[in-house]
């Protein structure tokens, strides 16, 4: 099988650099349209796509963000790696902002998305113990670390439903008590998604601010964010730039399994699946279905 990346790209993050033959696609898939459409490519003889989480101009909140969509079109476009990029803020005072974490592990607090392509007429339950691909973990660690960035590997990233920033009592009980490490707003159901369309999927979280629990810094201001993100997206296009180095063009499976992943997950029996959800899931699970 040949390597071809999937990049999603959250706040500041809205393009690629140095892709070949780059064009801009439009994807239709079964769950809408995606947030954007797609830019496509090569990079260092590697295929590649691009999808701006927000879309370009930010018009999506992350409530809003039609995740389904992006994991499906990413999928449907021969996508077998996704690396998601995303502003975070950070619980630790050793995670500083302009730095990157390769998170290792959600607490997902979402509660206004769809998070599963399957349900009523075909039913599945995959795992997500460890819902990231440690594998592309390891090639963003590196690629980070090459471009220069200060990154931390392993993080347990709190997704919050937003859009507000995190109360007070809400910041101290995530860091004191749940133990978490980053806090964002956008990579669940993502990851959760991608697990079911059997993509292997790494989060990197660039930080932005020390959320509302740091006394020295107290409430997130969206003008210092900004001004950090200009920083974070020149490091974020040099991590994505390395990364065909690190994944190269032919791809082995999965050696943790993230590429069979509905391998006995389905529990509806055949003749009991409804035809038309069976339709919709042509792209994600069309190789076990």
């Amino acid at each position: 099988m040949q390597t071809k990346i999937g990049i999603i790209g959250g706040s500041g993050l809205y393009d690629v650099d140095g892709l070949e033959d780059a064009k801009w696609v439009q994807v239709e898939t079964p769950w809408g349209a995606p947030s954007d459409a797609i830019r496509t490519g090569t990079l260092d003889g590697v295929p590649m796509a691009f999808l701006p989480r927000h879309g370009r101009g930010h018009v999506h909140s992350p409530s809003t963000v039609p995740y389904r969509a992006n994991i499906d079109a990413l999928k449907r476009l021969g996508c077998t790696d996704v690396i998601a990029i995303s502003a975070c803020g950070s619980f630790r005072e050793e995670m500083a902002p302009g730095d990157f974490v390769i998170v290792s592990d959600f607490i997902d607090r979402t509660f206004a998305r769809e998070k599963s392509f399957f349900g009523t007429g075909c039913v599945a339950h995959v795992s997500v113990a460890h819902p990231v691909c440690p594998r592309l973990g390891d090639a963003c660690e590196a690629a980070a670390q090459a471009a220069g960035v200060t990154v931390h590997r392993g993080g347990t990233y709190l997704a919050m439903e937003g859009p507000q920033f995190s109360s007070l009592a809400e910041s101290r009980l995530y860091r004191d008590v749940w133990g978490c490490d980053v806090i964002g707003m956008t990579n669940m159901p993502e990851a959760k998604l991608a697990r079911e369309a059997e993509l292997c999927y790494a989060a990197v979280a660039m930080i932005t601010d020390y959320d509302s629990w740091h006394p020295d810094h107290g409430s997130v201001e969206i003008t210092d964010i900004i001004a950090t993100l200009g920083g974070n997206s020149a490091a974020a296009k040099a991590l994505v730039k390395d990364l065909p180095h690190r994944l190269g063009t032919d791809r082995a499976p999965c050696p943790h399994g993230c590429d069979r992943a509905l391998e006995h997950a389905i529990m509806t029996a055949p003749e009991a699946r409804n035809p038309d959800l069976v339709q919709k899931l042509d792209a994600v699970a069309g190789r076990v279905l």
